[in-house]
């Protein structure tokens, strides 16, 4: 099903903040346009290659939608979805959600069905899974916080049967184990280029964490980065290893010694973000209700879909 946008959809200048000369080399469109504006809560941005499409979640409305990079179109993918928030694509083209309703992390399989990854820890239920990256060695690492349980909004209310929200990681063979359990409410999170670090959103902390990955766990746990504007939520790393940010007035881009170096000004609060296009040059950011794309010199780390195909 297609959904109808609105006759016109806004289109805004680009409104960067340069705090650093090393923000001042990243420039792009004189706009950053508007992809969709019909959203309730609009998170977890999923470029896929394969597809050439971005896929996004409508958390309120339970269900996930699809822009078509060729025709321009908005369609439901999936209603109900669970109330799906966080998305990624893995190595090998698949998407993998985080279903805060049914409490679960699900696989997308090539024929479109799906694989539960995680829903238990002990024989208690998960939170409300958030967020969620992909590990070269083919683990898979997500947050754990209770906003899909704490009301009807974004899931079910219901009981937190875990101990906290935690910060986990899905064995290639399965196996869950928790790698860090010193959260309030963990949320976005994202690997650095080599892998060796995670960054981790501390959503009430308003900071980012890095830790060390020292194979199967997290050590450290350090601030990497406050937030000067609400809170942070999703974020992702670009070819430079710079980190871009989701935060209440736009985007903020932090180089990887901490600095804080600019921001895209956007009208909404930003939820998420990610990279995508061809070139993996085009910014695509889910704010409040709408889903805004802005194409620049920047580049989103390049995760090689092909890797483990052989």
């Amino acid at each position: 099903m297609t959904i109808a946008l609105t006759d016109t959809l806004p289109r805004i200048r680009a409104e960067l903040v340069v705090l650093d000369e090393r923000f001042a080399r990243i420039a792009g469109d004189e706009y950053v346009e508007c992809l969709y504006d019909g959203g309730r809560w609009l998170e977890g941005p999923a470029y896929s290659p394969a597809w050439r499409c971005l896929i996004f979640s409508d958390i309120p409305n339970d269900r996930m939608l699809r822009w078509d990079e060729v025709s321009g179109h908005v369609s439901v993918f999936r209603e109900p979805s669970g109330y799906v928030n966080g998305n990624t694509i893995d190595r090998t083209g698949r998407l993998i959600s985080c279903s805060q309703g049914d409490r679960q992390v699900v696989r997308t399989e090539y024929d479109g069905s799906r694989t539960v990854l995680a829903s238990h820890l002990g024989g208690r239920r998960l939170n409300s899974p958030n967020d969620v990256v992909e590990h070269s060695d083919g683990s898979i690492w997500f947050t754990d916080p209770p906003y899909g349980i704490t009301s009807n909004y974004e899931g079910h209310a219901a009981e937190q049967e875990l101990d906290g929200c935690h910060v986990y990681r899905i064995a290639p063979d399965g196996v869950l184990t928790v790698v860090a359990d010193d959260f309030t409410r963990p949320n976005g999170l994202a690997f650095t280029l080599d892998e060796q670090q995670l960054y981790v959103v501390d959503t009430p902390g308003k900071h980012i964490r890095r830790f060390d990955v020292d194979g199967e766990k997290l050590v450290g746990g350090e601030v990497f980065a406050p937030c000067e504007a609400g809170m942070f939520d999703g974020i992702r790393v670009d070819s430079a290893g710079r980190v871009w940010a989701a935060t209440h007035e736009g985007v903020h881009c932090f180089d990887p010694d901490g600095t804080l170096i600019g921001k895209l000004l956007l009208p909404d609060v930003v939820s998420n973000l990610t990279f995508g296009g061809p070139k993996g040059n085009r910014l695509f950011i889910t704010a409040t209700t709408s889903v805004w794309s802005w194409l620049s010199t920047a580049q989103g780390a390049q995760l090689g879909f092909t890797d483990r195909l052989s």
